[in-house]
């Protein structure tokens, strides 16, 4: 079997696995593989995979089958919906949340952690672990022996984001992968990033995969 075979077949799991969990996401499709083919790329980094922001949890369930059952995965979500916006976000920022009654507001993010249990037990991993609470209290007591291989951040605003990457980021293993979902979407995510990247003197990569996803390597 030559590259291109296995390039596709690889390709048609992902999309399985999309299909699986598109009830429990609101990534589109093509992003929501594309996250699957660059987690994929980093499933030889040892140590656990956290995600922020995990909504329903159909992200993280599809990642935790493509990367094993022999990790830890983590869920951090407020599961009450997102912060209020604040100035530094932007103005789409501003009137998304503004505007209630469109299709993509998904009552401002908010979802029951019961259904991200059920998503992670569709995928029958069972090591995971459901932290629920807004990240400035959760993520400061987070603790982990085996670092983290895999950190998904996705909670939109500035200060969410600011406060993963104070409190995660140097738990990332060496060659480890970030993907950080709103970087091209929302302001504040955007200058959350580049302000922590300036702040620590850090010369890692903001780069792209597949024209869709941010990330950066530890």
């Amino acid at each position: 079997m030559d590259f291109s075979q296995i390039y596709k077949l690889r390709k048609y799991r992902y999309c399985k696995l999309y299909h699986k969990y598109n009830s429990y996401t609101m990534i589109p499709e093509n992003i929501f593989i594309n996250n699957l083919e660059l987690c994929s790329l980093y499933k030889g980094i040892m140590g656990d995979v956290v995600e922020c922001g995990v909504w329903k949890g159909g992200m993280i369930a599809a990642i935790s089958e493509v990367l094993g059952k022999h990790r830890n995965y983590y869920l951090f979500d407020s599961f009450e919906g997102l912060p209020p916006v604040k100035d530094i976000d932007g103005p789409d920022a501003k009137q998304w949340q503004e505007n209630k009654s469109s299709p993509l507001f998904y009552e401002n993010c908010k979802t029951d952690e019961a259904i991200a249990a059920e998503a992670m037990t569709r995928a029958k991993t069972e090591r995971r672990f459901i932290v629920k609470g807004w990240f400035n209290e959760t993520l400061p007591a987070f603790s982990t022996k085996d670092g983290i291989a895999i950190l998904r951040l996705d909670g939109d605003w500035y200060e969410s984001t600011m406060t993963c990457l104070e409190h995660l980021f140097h738990k990332v293993n060496k060659g480890g992968l970030i993907i950080i979902d709103d970087y091209f979407m929302w302001d504040g995510c955007t200058k959350a990033v580049h302000e922590f990247l300036v702040k620590n003197r850090l010369s890692n990569r903001i780069r792209q995969f597949n024209n869709g996803v941010c990330y950066i390597i530890k």
